[in-house]
């Protein structure tokens, strides 16, 4: 077995060698169009997988949209309560001042 794995060995560092070789003397572009290709094949493929898990699944997607839209809700207000604790809150009107109802001396 000593042999078989001093082969191996061997043989993955000439792979090696010759991939960097490739990427050495290779175009930027053509690397650069290798790696879109790759991401666009590994973007289909997800996308394949999320489509079956959707149809396999939809009360649980459902759920988890709805999970999401709750921390959301929660996030913003603990951000609204945390600035008006912080004193950035705005000006709030009351319902009885209307530009409407004040007279010409503006009171």
């Amino acid at each position: 077995m000593d042999k078989f794995d001093k082969t191996r060995d061997r043989a993955l560092d000439l792979l090696g060698e010759i991939g960097d070789g490739l990427r050495k003397n290779v175009p930027g572009k053509a690397v650069q169009w290798v790696e879109t290709g790759a991401a666009l094949g590994a973007l289909r493929a997800g996308s394949k997988v999320a489509g079956r898990f959707v149809r396999r699944n939809p009360v649980l997607v459902g759920v988890a949209v709805a999970g999401a839209g709750l921390l959301w809700l929660v996030a913003r207000s603990r951000a609204r309560q945390q600035a008006a604790i912080e004193g950035q809150s705005a000006r709030i009107r009351t319902f009885h001042q209307r530009e409407s109802e004040q007279d010409e001396y503006g009171a």
